[in-house]
């Protein structure tokens, strides 16, 4: 009875006669935690895509629920995928790096038991270490580069000091001379860009450049044994509790649906037999108005473009959300034509560019061949052909 019962906060591990060490049961809190981590995090994308199908329709639950009804699921997860893909290495990573930190400057507070930290740090293999990292390198704009070398270098410094810390030289050599190598060939490649945004006043962009490579060589050694736990953990949930708004705040601009220019002929209904003719009712001055019998409809105001998002095409309508975020039903005998629109690229903040790669683009776009550039459709300026 005695080993089920709540062990004190430091208490010692207790040895059975066999030899065999086993913790008390209170010390599978990491274990628990992880379960809940484990079933909450499936819901983190649904509630970011219901937020922002929520964002799309205006706060409005019916154009939402149609939405819902017409938005593909595939589509939704690929754009969640294409967006937030950049935060799988921020997440490996930065944790990594603080798990690591933890092992090696308290050794005796490192327990995968108790620790979630702890624990996913004892549990990531090296691989997904490297798949991060090269994923990084393909996905994150050029200026956040130097932050994915700093934490790489971190880790390399971290794990050698642990599985050898027999060969002086070996550990030296990672946790000194290489970091020193990377920053002198950094600041080689990257000083006239560091120096233009300097000029330029984007104080933002210089930092992310220059200050990196420097700091690389300040921690990859332990940190003081009393200050560890404290420090990694606190970072630890600053960036869990940090990453998921910024992911949040990154997703709500993302297009889920596509941009088309509409062209609409409207057209007078075609009857089978002629309309009755309308009563009227007499006013105060004896002149007739109209009532409310069944006839023709007005006349329409004429053609016109209808530019929005295309949410799906019936037997009978085409179905658009303008800008207005109003659900436009199109009859599909008024639609002229339609032209899929590019999407508006933003605009860069920053001109600062290393040997022609602007700052702002990732190794992705920067390899992949570029869309050739065309002469837009003035329908989706909103305008009509000037020639039929």
């Amino acid at each position: 009875m005695g080993e089920d019962r709540a062990a004190a906060p430091g208490a010692p591990r207790i040895t059975t006669i066999s030899g065999e060490t086993r913790r008390p049961r209170r010390m599978a809190g990491a274990r628990q935690a992880q379960q809940w981590l484990l079933t909450l995090l499936p819901a983190f994308p649904v509630l970011l895509l219901v937020l922002r199908l929520w964002q799309l329709s205006q706060q409005d639950m019916s154009t939402m629920l149609l939405l819902v009804q017409y938005v593909s699921p595939l589509g939704l997860l690929s754009a969640l995928l294409i967006a937030l893909v950049w935060a799988f290495p921020v997440v490996v990573l930065t944790f990594g790096v603080l798990g690591r930190l933890l092992r090696l400057s308290a050794p005796d507070r490192f327990d995968p038991e108790r620790s979630l930290l702890a624990s996913g740090t004892a549990r990531t293999p090296g691989w997904v270490i490297s798949a991060a990292v090269a994923l990084g390198a393909l996905t994150w704009q050029l200026r956040f580069l130097p932050s994915l070398l700093m934490l790489a270098l971190w880790l390399l410094a971290l794990r050698t000091r642990y599985l050898h810390p027999d060969q002086p030289t070996r550990v030296l050599l990672v946790s000194v001379a290489l970091p020193l190598a990377a920053a002198v060939l950094a600041y080689s490649v990257l000083g006239p860009a560091i120096w233009a945004a300097y000029q330029d006043r984007e104080l933002a962009t210089a930092a992310l450049l220059a200050v990196p490579p420097a700091v690389t060589v300040l921690l990859t050694g332990p940190i003081p044994g009393w200050i560890a736990p404290a420090l990694t953990h606190g970072l630890a949930f600053t960036v869990a509790a940090v990453l998921p708004v910024v992911m949040g705040a990154v997703f709500l601009r993302v297009p889920l649906l596509p941009t088309a220019a509409i062209e609409v002929v409207p057209k007078e209904p075609v009857r089978a037999t002629p309309a009755a003719p309308a009563p009227t009712t007499a006013t105060g001055d004896g002149a007739p108005t109209p009532g409310n019998g069944a006839g023709p409809p007005p006349a329409a105001a004429g053609p016109e473009v209808v530019l929005g998002a295309l949410i799906a095409v019936t037997d009978t309508s085409t179905i658009v959300l303008d800008r207005a975020a109003t659900v436009r039903f199109l009859p599909n005998g008024w639609v002229e034509s339609q032209v899929l629109c590019p999407q508006v690229t933003a605009v860069p903040y920053s001109l600062v560019s290393v040997r022609g790669w602007p700052v702002e683009e990732t190794a992705l776009n920067w390899m992949m061949p570029r869309r050739p550039v065309a002469d837009p459709d003035v329908r989706c300026e909103g305008r009509l052909p000037s020639a039929r």
